[in-house]
């Protein structure tokens, strides 16, 4: 009897099978905002526009509106006593799991950070003060705090700004404070200034690229969101940096016959249940993506979010079939999947070296999305949509900007003049040449 996910799985060589994964792609991309043709797309606009216009009151009436709570400007920031409360409230297993990521992340940061090392010609400044985007999901995600402030704080970001919509008891769900008082408080972070706002989607992103008075303006912006927040996101940038448009979060599973079906199900899954989540296994092997399906089919019951999920791999989830490795590998590399996770046995880190466009790389068996998410040391926030083509995964080295560094002395300056007068000439940039050759002529 014909199962309803039997569709996801397409093999090479059938009808249409280019075209499903093409569609596919640009519906995770259309997913991650709304376009300049939507209404939503010019609501946004407004909303921007409203709180640059009437600050703290237009925040407080959009809180109102789409959260259904009601605000003061006095009661959009979290006092220092309610993120102890939390704090103290967190399991302490929990608690001490967090630390260890923390410590994990921390480490991973620091080692990578590129303003610790000396460069020529060079200098490297802080971005400040820096605004972190927490979304207000069904689940708390303490992690999202972790992967975002942890890279702000390596880099020596004196100034953050956290914000998430006031979706738990009217506030932030506990372990988001937690987390918040936890960083806040470590002794190598305590020259640096956590303050937490429960506000959330477009008007939020305003708030922190505009300023309101009761909330500060931050010079970056960053962290996940729904669509409303990403586009919001899009329409400031100029005005402050951000770190990326982020969509549907994603994985692509390469895998071949030494795979185990049940795990490469299980890590499709993990993406699916994402609202929206895209999971798409790129294999050589037909009795694999058979046996995938069946697990896929078996397993999901077991989820709690059992409908969603199924709508997640209908609409935005592939199984397909290619003829052979160097194709699969040819797709993923077009495809530039947010997670790529490799499971081909004692082949995965051969085909892992022939990967070039990935937000990140799991390699084997024993690496799913998860270890990534929470734990390993790479930020989780990673590009989406096929934006691995050209960017990166957050890192502390988002948080600085470089400055280039240009001393020319008296002989230097001789050395090159007439080259640079000719270069400037040739532009028809005459003023450029005589700022040049004004120097010579005081020379003689």
């Amino acid at each position: 009897m014909p199962h309803e996910l039997d569709k996801i799985l397409i093999v090479e060589g059938q009808a249409g099978f280019p075209y499903q994964l093409g569609e596919l792609r640009g519906l995770i991309l259309n997913a991650a905002t709304f376009g300049p043709d939507k209404d939503e797309y010019g609501q946004v606009s407004n909303i921007i526009c409203d709180v640059f216009q009437r600050r703290d009151e237009a925040v407080a009436e959009y809180t109102e509106k789409f959260d259904s709570v009601k605000l003061t400007p006095a009661q959009f920031r979290i006092s220092e006593k309610d993120l102890e409360k939390a704090h103290k409230e967190i399991d302490k297993n929990l608690l001490k799991s967090l630390r260890q990521a923390i410590e994990n992340v921390k480490k991973y940061q620091k080692e990578i950070f590129i303003s610790s090392k000396k460069h020529p010609g060079i200098k490297y400044k802080l971005i400040n003060p820096v605004g972190i985007c927490v979304p207000g999901a069904s689940a708390p995600l303490p992690s999202t705090v972790i992967m975002t402030a942890i890279p702000a704080l390596v880099a020596g970001v004196k100034e953050i700004v956290v914000v998430s919509p006031p979706r738990y008891n009217s506030s932030i769900h506990p372990v988001i404070l937690g987390v918040c008082y936890e960083l806040q408080n470590k002794d190598e972070y305590k020259d640096s200034n956590i303050e937490v706002y429960r506000i959330g989607g477009a008007q939020a992103v305003a708030a922190l690229a505009l300023g309101t008075g009761t909330i500060p303006k931050v010079n970056k912006i960053v962290g996940p969101g729904n669509r409303w927040v990403q586009t919001a996101k899009k329409q400031v940038s100029g005005l402050v940096g951000i770190d990326s448009i982020a969509g549907p979060s994603e994985v692509l599973i390469i895998a071949n016959e030494k795979a185990n079906p049940a795990w490469v199900a299980a890590d499709m899954l993990s993406q699916a249940e994402h609202t929206p989540g895209s999971a798409v296994l790129a294999t050589d092997s037909h009795t694999l993506a058979e046996k995938v399906l069946d697990e896929i089919k078996k397993q999901v019951n077991h989820l709690e979010r059992v409908d969603a999920t199924i709508g997640c791999l209908k609409e935005y989830s592939k199984i397909a079939v290619f003829e052979n490795k160097d194709k699969v590998v040819e797709f993923a590399n077009e495809f530039a999947s947010e997670h790529l996770e490799i499971q081909c046995g004692d082949e995965s880190r051969q085909i892992a070296d022939r990967i070039y466009n990935a937000g990140a790389i799991f390699i084997g068996d024993y690496s799913p999305v998860a270890v990534g998410d929470y734990w390993a040391g790479p930020s989780h926030t990673l590009p989406t949509g096929r934006t691995a083509m050209f960017s990166s995964a957050l890192t502390s080295n988002d948080f600085v900007k470089s400055i280039s560094i240009i001393e020319y002395d008296k002989k230097k300056l001789a050395e090159c003049a007439e080259d640079i007068i000719r270069l400037a000439e040739a532009e028809g940039l005459d003023a450029h040449a005589k700022s040049v050759r004004i120097r010579q002529e005081k020379q003689n």
